[in-house]
This record gives C-alpha cells, structure tokens and sequence, in this order.
C-alpha cells in the first residue's frame, strides 16, 4: 500500500508500459487516473483492475489543451488533489532523416514533446498548491545517444530531459517537495515493439548485457518507486532501466 491515498495521472494508460503502471499503482492502493485515446483499451484496463486502488479512466488526447484542462479541473474538482503524473503517452513514426516527412516529425513533437508540457503545465499549479507532488516523465536511452531512423523521437525524449530537469529547479523553489524525474528505458516488450523483426531484436539482445528485453512491470516498480514516498529526495535525475545496455 505504497500509494494509499494518493491521486495519480497516468497518460498512455491503457497499454504497453503505462497499463503495467496503472495495474501496479492500483495494487498498492492509489486512485488512478487512466488516460489515453482508446476507450475501448480504457474499459479492458478498468475490467482487469486488481484493486484495491480504483481505476478512473478518461479518454483524452495528450495534444487537446481544452480537453486536458477540462480532466485535470473535473479530478482536482472531485478528489480534491493531484498527487502524481505520469507522463507516460508517446508514438513513434520512424523514417531515415532524408526520408522523413514533416506531418511525422509533427506528430512526434507534439505528442511525445508537447504533450508532456501540456499535461504538466495544467497539473503542476495543483502541486504547488498542496506544496508536494511528484511528476514522472517518460524519456528513452535513444534521447540520450540517438539512433539510426529516430530523428523525431530521439529529439522528443532528448527535450523531455531538459524539461525534466528545468522543472525539478523551478517546481522546487520556496520549499516545495515536488519532485521531477525521467525514466529512460531500453527496449521493452510493449505494442510499439511489437512490429520489429525477430531478426532485430535478437540482434539487440546480443548488445544487452543481461541478454533481453524489458518487461513493462519491470519499468513499473520504477514508476512505483518514483511515484512513492520512498523516493522523496530524489529529484532532476534520468533513471535508465535498460538492462546494461548504457553503460
């Protein structure tokens, strides 16, 4: 019951790494907030919750400011506090750099970049407000050395770090405990995996010193940790859960 009590946001909730994170939080007995842009994949989260915590799902569009307004007043409004967000919502659409077109490094930007602004821009006078709070940002090891076809995506997960680290400075100032953190994992098995050759991935798993890939409960019980009291002095800092593969 690491979390009793407590009021947590988590975006892309409904899949891969964030519906692992949204079961985990649920176990440990927090109120979730569960949102993404599938409703049907929402309904599964919320038929699957193992409780005690309650799952409360939103379908919502990381890149919708009114709409992101509209859920965070209406969950302050009716639990009285936001407690953590986890900035989990992202997507890929990967080209090489001559080839990729510029809807796709739009889209990238604005989701995985812009998103995680929006959503923290709207949630973050509410933690000031209580004087505590903890924001979880999702980055990835590619926004910390690159990689071959990911020009968009390196570069959202590469600002999500200076974000990450930007806020933990100024969300801190006159003594509030709110905390900042990024999360930068390797490759997980999740949906967005899912279409690379075995080929490929049997190829990274030579380059990763403990040989596989991630589980998303493994990326998880970090969110967990991050989300918890057992973290209160931690702050600014990119946590990389990748198996050895930056080292």
């Amino acid at each position: 019951m690491r979390l009793k009590d407590k009021v947590c946001i988590i975006t892309g909730a409904a899949s891969g790494i964030g519906k692992a994170a949204a079961l985990l939080f649920s176990k440990e007995g927090a109120t979730i907030i569960a949102c993404d842009m599938s409703e049907e994949n929402l309904k599964v989260l919320k038929e699957e919750n193992p409780g005690p915590g309650v799952i409360d799902t939103y379908v919502l569009d990381v890149t919708d400011r009114k709409r992101i307004n509209e859920v965070v007043e209406e969950v302050a409004s009716k639990y009285g506090k936001i407690d953590v967000l986890v900035n989990n919502a992202g997507i890929t659409r990967d080209a090489l750099l001559l080839k990729m077109k510029e809807e796709d490094w739009d889209a990238v930007i604005n989701v995985n970049l812009k998103g995680v602004f929006n959503m923290t821009q709207a949630v973050a006078p509410f933690m000031i407000k209580a004087g505590k709070g903890s924001i979880i940002n999702t980055s990835s090891i590619v926004g910390v050395f690159g990689n071959i076809g990911q020009t968009n995506y390196s570069a959202t997960k590469a600002g999500v770090i200076g974000m990450t680290k930007t806020w933990a400075k100024e969300l801190a100032r006159k003594g509030a405990q709110i905390r900042v953190n990024a999360v930068a994992p390797g490759f997980i098995k999740t949906p967005m995996t899912e279409k690379v050759p075995e080929k490929i991935i049997n190829a990274l798993n030579e380059k990763i010193p403990l040989k596989r890939m991630g589980e998303p409960e493994e990326v998880a019980n970090l969110y967990l940790f991050l989300a918890s009291d057992e973290s209160s002095y931690i702050t600014g800092q990119v946590i990389g859960i990748d198996g050895g593969l930056v080292i």
